[in-house]
């Protein structure tokens, strides 16, 4: 069982992160927004390459406007790791001090009157202290206000989930050859994570292993359940690797189906296959939610199709944009996302198969390539 054969893909340069920040601040001048304020996590990863070692109750965040140059305020004592990050070099870095009013040291750098993107992942206690800064200032999510912000991926990012998904393919390429009946769903959840970090992820998000029953739970938690012979079991699993996220799942049974899981598995992988094929340039998120819950509902278990379809990938395993009925976000080359229907019956078993896919100039390509059929695994 060697490793996938990867090379490392060369690092983001300090011009990539400039690059996307201007994409930033023209997106946010589009929308109305005075500018961008990102705080630690996925987005201040992006935009910069940095990630505290800690994220406390301190300050840190990074100013993007028209017209100003790139800010970043951080604590004083934590000024040498941001200065080490990539991405901040050419930026301007602003510190402040424990005696200090980070509130005060960021006003400056906003608008007393404008409105602004804050990363979601922004603590209620820093957007609070901002507010009462300047009271006449507003926020938006960045959900809300730049949802495709981070949904586009550039070659050098579609290479990163390239990689992520065929370490994920290997992993299930290895996970259906151990033992399942007779241990419990922990263990072979632990399997699992053992070999996404065998094939070169650098981080497990998750490892759903839901048998029998607890497979109709779409995010069941692995948990002590001795799986059975005749199971269902739904295998969910993803995390990070070169920092980029894979996300892929399929169900396999424990010994010899019954005709019903072989029937439901059947609608699974072909309203799988309508989304994929629905995903193209000029169709919208929901195009993609439509086709496969068409299928799904056509056979009779559209009540049993409870979740969106899909979700975007990126340096998270879960961001916008979404399939989901109601997103009429066009889809674009670039986008990366989930197609993943499933069907639920409740106290029985569940069925999913998942693919991350990326839209072309012509359709959608599956990042993920493993077998859409229902494995037999002892």
């Amino acid at each position: 069982m060697s490793p996938v054969d990867v090379q490392p893909p060369p690092p983001f340069t300090a011009e990539d992160y400039r690059a996307r920040g201007r994409r930033v601040v023209a997106a946010a001048t589009e929308a109305g927004l005075a500018g961008v304020l990102v705080t630690p996590g996925p987005d201040l990863v992006w935009l910069s390459g940095y990630q505290p070692t800690a994220i406390t109750e301190r300050l840190t965040v990074l100013v993007l406007a028209p017209d100003q140059e790139p800010t970043l305020l951080v604590p004083a004592l934590e000024r040498p790791d941001a200065e080490a990050a990539e991405g901040v070099r050419g930026m301007r870095v602003m510190d402040w001090a424990d005696a200090a009013d980070p509130y005060l040291a960021a006003a400056p750098l906003l608008r007393p009157d404008g409105t602004y993107g804050v990363s979601d992942s922004a603590w209620a206690l820093h957007l609070l202290g901002l507010q009462a800064a300047l009271p006449r200032s507003t926020y938006q999510s960045l959900t809300v206000g730049l949802p495709m912000m981070r949904a586009v991926k550039g070659p050098d990012e579609l290479a990163r989930l390239t990689a992520a998904g065929a370490a994920a393919d290997a992993a299930y390429g290895e996970i259906v050859k151990v033992r399942f009946a007779g241990r419990r769903e922990t263990e072979v959840a632990a399997d699992l994570a053992a070999l996404l970090r065998h094939f070169g992820h650098e981080q497990v998000d998750f490892t759903v292993v839901g048998s029998g029953p607890n497979g109709a739970n779409p995010h069941h938690e692995a948990g002590d359940r001795v799986i059975q012979q005749g199971d269902a079991v739904v295998l969910d699993f993803g995390g990070l690797m070169f920092g980029y996220g894979s996300d892929t799942t399929r169900t396999v049974c424990v010994g010899e189906p019954t005709q019903q899981i072989r029937d439901v598995h059947e609608i699974v992988r072909l309203a799988q296959e309508a989304g994929v094929a629905a995903a193209r340039p000029g169709a919208t998120c929901q195009d993609v939610d439509r086709a496969a819950r068409a299928v799904i509902t056509e056979a009779g278990y559209g009540d049993a199709f409870i979740h969106r379809t899909g979700h975007g990938i990126g340096v998270t395993t879960h961001e916008p944009p979404y399939m989901v009925e109601g997103e009429d976000q066009p889809l674009v080359p670039g986008m990366c996302f989930s197609v993943e229907p499933g069907i639920y019956l409740a106290g029985r078993f569940g069925v999913r198969i998942e693919d991350i896919v990326t839209v072309t100039e012509t359709g959608a390509v599956r990042l993920n390539n493993t077998d859409h059929g229902l494995a037999v695994v002892q």
